[in-house]
């Protein structure tokens, strides 16, 4: 009976040879490949950095921080990226407000985003509290070519203190995606608090994107983050005016209607959380495209909560002042999907 039924298996190991596109299927190139970008409001472990400014996150601080409150937090964002792919999590993921390397691996590799196969590009930022913006991708559908983070050539070491932009170049479905992520600076504390950084962060990206699209001609790039800061900003739309290279970048995020955002302050939804794109990935005739359509704010129920002070909902955030209330964060995430086509589908 043993012999037998080890000859059963043998043959269906023959038949149907193990690998790991099993598990992880490679997509073929007509699969969408879904981004996310999402502010995770304060993702800190438990243990003391001497290097940063984290003590508020520590066992003994006023929060009372412990390793029961933040595997609730790792595990409600698990839930989170999963249920923004209808429970197929994005092919890439970006981030802000991690600690640091160990807050990424205890979310992709101790929750069950393990059986997708992420990949992690993370580095720390100079800024003080020692937050940071970082990616996740799943290996099987995107491979990363390169990657660097980038601050403004204007400071010199030490005199930069706030998140660097990630930049990475991406293949995914035959084709090449540039993808930065942002953190800029908050303006807590008045519109002008910290205006020259902002201003020179968004020259320094503008710069980056127009060197890719001048070595490239048509390069389809994304750019994506928490600009703490309205689509109409002046300093944001700086990202969008056409340079020496005429590149064209378009802000999907422009279009929320009044009423609905990403972020809300006073009772008042902001979109400060966006999708900017280059007009070439609405236009490609061929390869990765998007639509504006294909652009949305990530608001199911379980993710809004009935605001204490303000008639209406907000985020279901993690925290309310020190007290940790179990919730998500005080972002939404937003979503983009980029489709494929084939040259012989372009109208």
């Amino acid at each position: 009976m043993i012999k037998r039924r080890l000859a059963v298996l043998i043959l269906f190991l023959f038949h149907f040879p193990w690998s790991s596109h099993m598990l992880f299927p490679r997509p073929s190139p007509g699969e969408p490949l879904l981004l996310m970008f999402y502010n995770v409001e304060n993702l800190f472990d438990i243990y003391d950095d001497p290097d940063t400014n984290d003590d508020e996150f520590l066992p003994g601080s006023p929060r009372r921080w412990n390793m029961r409150k933040y595997k609730s937090r790792i595990n409600s964002l698990y839930k989170v990226i999963s249920a923004a792919g209808s429970w197929t999590p994005p092919g890439i993921v970006a981030l802000c407000e991690t600690e640091n390397r160990r807050v990424l691996e205890d979310l992709v590799y101790g929750t069950n985003l393990a059986k997708y196969n992420y990949e992690i590009i993370h580095e720390d930022s100079p800024d003080p509290r020692g937050i940071d913006v970082c990616l996740i991708y799943r290996k099987e559908i995107v491979e990363v070519l390169f990657w660097e983070y980038l601050v403004p050539k204007t400071y010199t070491a030490g005199t930069f203190t706030s998140r660097s932009v990630l930049y990475a170049k991406c293949l995914a479905g035959g084709d090449l995606i540039h993808i930065f992520v942002n953190h800029w600076p908050s303006r807590r504390g008045g519109v002008l608090a910290g205006e020259r950084l902002r201003k020179d962060i968004a020259v320094m990206l503008r710069d980056k994107a127009d060197s890719v699209a001048l070595s490239d001609a048509g390069s389809k790039i994304v750019i994506t983050g928490d600009f703490n800061a309205a689509p109409d900003d002046n300093i944001v739309r700086m990202i969008q005016d056409p340079y020496s290279s005429g590149l064209a970048m378009i802000n999907l995020s422009a279009d929320t209607p009044g009423g609905q955002g990403t972020y809300r302050y006073r009772g008042t939804w902001e979109t400060i959380d966006q999708f900017i794109v280059s007009e070439s990935l609405l236009d490609s005739p061929g390869g990765l495209y998007t639509s504006r359509e294909y652009y949305h704010i990530f608001s199911p129920d379980f993710l809004l909560k009935k605001d204490p002070v303000y008639p209406g909902m907000s985020p279901y955030s993690a925290w309310r002042g020190y007290k940790f209330q179990g919730g998500f964060s005080d972002h939404l995430p937003v979503l983009l999907e980029l489709r494929h086509r084939d040259h012989s589908q372009a109208e």
